[in-house]
């Protein structure tokens, strides 16, 4: 299992099954967090992530410069969880709201370069990792411009990890499907 990618809902349990198959490996674990508890809401959530992880697991912040904190807690014989996906983007849409009608995320900078720099490194990462995100585009169309800019980018941002992974499986109603199952 060098590299897998969960996908699910909101409260699907993408996070659980993460967790479940990091623990399977065998292996010492690092969790990568990406989310920033900028309001008590938040701030509960991520309580509630802490509590549920085995104790033991090392954990590292990266709501940005992911694919930094991925090269240095990647290696061999190790299993590293990045949770999520979707929050890491939704932290490099800073700025977004300002784009001309019809821009897209090409138009933001620190978001191309950090979704270059994590594509170029997967391929290169050792050790096993398991990429957690949400699959945002089973629901209705977006009403705002930066709704829909972050549904259609989460979506390729997906579809682009999803190709690079030899696993991809998506969580529904904490029952798994694996869509593809490398070797």
């Amino acid at each position: 299992m060098p590299c897998e990618l969960i996908l699910g809902g909101a409260r699907s349990g993408k996070s659980r099954h993460a967790e479940q198959r990091a623990a399977a490996s065998g292996l010492p674990v690092r969790v990568i967090v990406t989310a920033e508890a900028l309001d008590e809401e938040m701030s509960a959530r991520i309580a509630r992530h802490q509590a549920d992880r085995p104790v033991g697991w090392g954990v590292v912040e990266a709501p940005r410069g992911l694919a930094v904190a991925l090269a240095a807690e990647a290696a061999e014989g190790r299993c590293v969880v990045v949770d999520c996906l979707t929050l890491w983007l939704a932290n490099l849409l800073d700025g977004a709201e300002a784009l001309p009608p019809g821009g897209g995320g090409e138009l933001l900078p620190a978001l191309a370069r950090e979704r270059a720099a994590l594509l170029a490194l997967i391929p290169q990462l050792p050790g096993e990792v398991i990429f957690v995100a949400n699959e945002v585009g089973f629901g209705l169309v977006p009403e705002t411009a930066l709704g829909r800019l972050f549904r259609d980018e989460a979506g390729r941002l997906n579809q682009a990890v999803a190709a690079l992974c030899e696993r991809v499986t998506l969580v529904a109603a904490g029952l798994p499907l694996v869509l593809k199952a490398g070797r």
